[in-house]
């Protein structure tokens, strides 16, 4: 995150993880904002994983 290196020592975990990050939304409406920026890289990441685990 962030241009942070990230290591994946589980593709299939980490494609569930990434998954499930993706639809994690806070309760209080305040952070709606963040919310989005969050979703937003969490299916990013998903969609990279997905495509190395297709490789």
């Amino acid at each position: 995150m962030d241009g942070c290196l990230i290591e994946v020592t589980d593709l299939k975990e980490a494609v569930r993880m990434a998954k499930r990050y993706a639809g994690y939304r806070h309760g209080e409406t305040v952070f709606s904002d963040l919310d989005k920026r969050l979703a937003a890289y969490w299916t990013d990441m998903h969609e990279k994983l997905r495509a190395i685990a297709n490789d």
